[in-house]
């Protein structure tokens, strides 16, 4: 699996899943592009008000991407979304007062890969 994205050549070369797109380059896809993105969980949010919506928030090596899972969308994946460390998110661009979201459509956990990062690199 492919975590970072080459860099771009173009406004219309980004990331596309299952590729995931890092933080910084969210700005190159156009509204309603779906994108993969993958992060440590730094905080999981699920306001009161927010009528079952969950607020995730991802950071990658270059900058953190807000996710928001649906309260249907959250059922089907809530063991991930709830112990899950390191998440990666296929799911549609939001743009909202200068602020990018991801809506999420598919969550998968993949904390095991955290253990490769134990395993020294091949020199």
């Amino acid at each position: 699996m492919k975590i970072a994205s080459p860099p771009p050549s173009g406004p219309d070369d980004w990331a596309r899943p299952p590729s995931a797109l890092v933080a910084d380059r969210l700005n190159l896809p156009p509204a309603g592009a779906r994108v993969t993105v993958a992060g440590l969980v730094i905080l999981r949010q699920r306001p009161g008000t927010a009528k079952g919506v969950i607020f995730l928030t991802l950071e990658d090596e270059t900058g953190v991407v807000n996710v928001v899972v649906w309260r249907k969308l959250y059922e089907q994946y809530r063991r991930a979304v709830i112990a899950g460390r390191l998440l990666r998110v296929t799911g549609r661009i939001q743009r909202d007062n200068g602020v990018v979201h991801v809506l999420a459509e598919v969550i998968e956990d993949i904390s095991p890969m955290l253990d490769s990062l134990l395993t020294p690199a091949d020199s």
